[in-house]
């Protein structure tokens, strides 16, 4: 069975979307209204898949209609089978949501009439039972978009806040243009070029003797060192404002050589440090 599972719920209006888009950037697999029956056997299916899933987040409310009336005893279910989870109840006052609801205008799940607060009071008696079985509860009032995932990687990501940022690392060369999705550009043409050595040429950064050749210098090392320096610092930066994904792109004039010797060690030190990363060579053994 997965390691953690998240049954996300709670009233209409108080951020379970959001939520659950916040517990995928933090490596949880997520499925949007799920109806409750099947939990047990997508817990199962994540279980014996190929990459085995360790975490899912399952969004669980009252547009299951008739379905949903089955969580309960789904839960019970899960405890017999002593498959762990936990229930994370969103909430909020009804003045808010009236709020929210006029904003969007959309029409609440139980809308069967056009009265936006009576709806999200018979919405909050139908889910006072289950409110009472969770875990953690969480009242979005006064949360802004950051506040909100800030909690959730409070509580659902102790010792994942390395995980929730994808870093990419890609060599290019300069002569074929810049990677246009890039939100770092280092430009190293500074750097020795194993290029105008006959030998070297038709090779590529990833062959020992072109990284020796580059990693000899000591413009290298020293570039190396500070450039890595500045890569520790600005990613715990870019985690605590909510960046998921980025792309450091490394470039010389070929994309052959020195950007791609120097894409595979940024690769290999931030993987010692435990970040989500992979690396790319755009233009390697590009010609023309």
């Amino acid at each position: 069975m997965p390691a953690n599972m998240v049954i996300v719920t709670g009233l209409s209006g108080a951020g379970k979307t959001q939520a659950l888009r916040i517990l995928e950037d933090l490596g949880y697999f997520c499925v949007d209204n799920l109806p409750p029956t099947l939990i047990p056997k997508f817990a199962e299916l994540c279980a014996q898949s190929a990459r085995r899933i360790n975490n899912i987040a399952l969004v669980v409310d009252i547009r299951g209609g008739e379905f949903f009336r089955a969580l309960t005893d789904v839960m019970d279910e899960l405890e017999q089978r002593k498959v762990e989870f936990e229930v994370l109840f969103l909430e909020a006052s009804d003045e808010v949501l009236v709020r929210r609801y006029k904003e969007s205008r959309r029409r609440h799940p139980l809308g069967t009439h056009g009265e936006v607060l009576r709806n999200i009071r018979e919405e909050r008696a139908l889910l006072e039972e289950l409110r009472g079985r969770a875990g953690k509860i969480v009242d979005t009032s006064n949360f802004k978009p950051q506040q909100l995932r800030d909690k959730l990687v409070e509580l659902f990501g102790a010792d994942k806040e390395v995980s929730q940022l994808l870093v990419t690392v890609v060599s290019f060369g300069f002569k074929y243009g810049i990677p246009l999705d890039s939100d770092l550009v280092i430009d190293v043409r500074f750097l020795p070029n194993p290029h105008y050595d006959p030998v070297m040429r038709p090779l590529t950064g990833e062959d020992p003797a072109v990284r020796d050749f580059v990693f000899n210098s000591p413009v290298t090392r020293e570039f190396m060192a500070k450039f890595t320096d500045l890569i520790k610092f600005l990613i715990p930066c870019y985690i605590k404002e909510g960046k998921t994904t980025l792309m450091i792109a490394i470039g010389c004039t070929g994309g052959m050589h020195r950007s791609v010797a120097l894409a595979n060690r940024l690769g290999e030190i931030l993987n010692e440090m435990d970040y989500r990363v992979t690396v790319h060579h755009r233009d390697i053994g590009r010609v023309g």
